[in-house]
């Protein structure tokens, strides 16, 4: 790798890291796949030990502020299977995580057999329903997860997230006066609904590309914006998933099999309380990818998005509480309009 002039370029700090953990020369450096964050993960691999994945920051850390190291420390409290750190250097900003090697649950699940599918997702589920238990066993200790919350003001920021990325900066829309006020008062009534709900541990992201498949079972990876939320926050973003389809009758499998793990009584309840998250959380998704594609030109997300819209539209199709938020949104996005 060719060093860089500036020493704070990633490059350099990675050739740094190199000369300091000892490692030759001929250590191969692989860039991989990285998520919505401005962090890289890069795969070191020496010629005869084992490799190991590093999660390369824009600047130097703070283990002890770190929430990737934090939460890592205490999903393993929960008994989560999650990567492994081995070491970390504050002043490179790089965290050194064991590899769990390439098959996300998403890539798994192209040979899956029906059977295996099932399998993956029932193990999905009870760890939802781990993370919950454990959070509740250990709610009382402190740690900077249990004091981050999805409230009104954490919502509502995610929801003007997709009026700006999505709307305005990807789909070019242009928002009158009475478009935006409509939308505001749509979103601020779902904010509050959601914010008021009893809340519960939730790994804030628990998708297929978030779940690595690793000796035989699954492992929970990108864990770092750990925090309370709803009950089915974890559930809708497995379930309604931007990128796995599951049939309809796996879905509701799933969302009977999560019930009867975590003791809910009341099914129909339940069934609401995922719909009204699975509404915020789709349109969340879709601010992420506008910001993705339009800021960053990543194109990663862009096959995502048709998949996402639908289920917007399932669910705002679903229930007449949403009819405003339905016509107001078809008349900016097309496909929200098909029935």
């Amino acid at each position: 790798m060719r060093e860089s002039k500036q020493p704070s370029t990633i490059e350099y700090r990675l050739k740094q890291w190199v000369e300091r953990a000892g490692l030759p020369k001929s250590t191969q450096l692989q860039e991989m796949a990285g998520d919505a964050s401005d962090r890289r993960f890069v795969r070191v691999v020496p010629p005869t030990k084992r490799t190991r994945v590093l999660v390369v920051h824009q600047n130097a850390i703070d283990p002890k502020q770190l929430p990737l190291i934090q939460v890592s420390a205490l999903f393993q409290k929960l008994t989560v299977p999650v990567p492994e750190i081995y070491d970390f250097d504050t002043e490179l900003g790089i965290v050194v995580l064991e590899d769990l090697g390439n098959t996300t649950l998403e890539s798994a699940l192209t040979a899956a057999t029906p059977e295996q599918r099932d399998m993956y997702y029932d193990e999905a589920v009870e760890l939802i329903a781990t993370i919950q238990s454990g959070g509740r066993r250990l709610a009382s200790t402190p740690h900077p997860a249990f004091a981050l919350a999805f409230d009104v003001a954490k919502l509502s920021s995610e929801l003007d997230f997709f009026l700006s990325h999505f709307l305005e900066s990807h789909r070019r829309c242009r928002l009158s006066v009475e478009l935006r006020t409509r939308l505001d008062d749509e979103f601020r009534m779902l904010a509050t609904e959601i914010s008021e709900e009893s809340r519960v541990l939730c790994h804030r992201d628990f998708h297929s590309r978030n779940l690595m498949v690793h000796e035989g079972k699954l492992h929970v990876i990108d864990l770092q914006d750990a925090r309370m939320g709803p009950d089915t926050y974890d559930l809708v973003s497995l379930l309604r998933d931007s990128y796995v389809k599951l049939e309809q009758t796996t879905v509701d499998r799933l969302i009977d099999r999560y019930g009867a793990l975590t003791h809910v009584t009341d099914d129909a309840a339940l069934r609401r309380r995922f719909s009204r998250t699975a509404l915020q959380r789709n349109l969340k998704a879709l601010g992420t990818f506008g910001a993705q594609i339009e800021t960053k030109g990543n194109s990663r997300y862009r096959s995502a998005v048709p998949r996402t819209l639908g289920y917007l539209r399932q669910t705002l199709q679903s229930d007449d509480r949403y009819a405003r938020l339905h016509d107001t949104l078809s008349s900016l996005i097309p496909e929200l309009a098909i029935s």
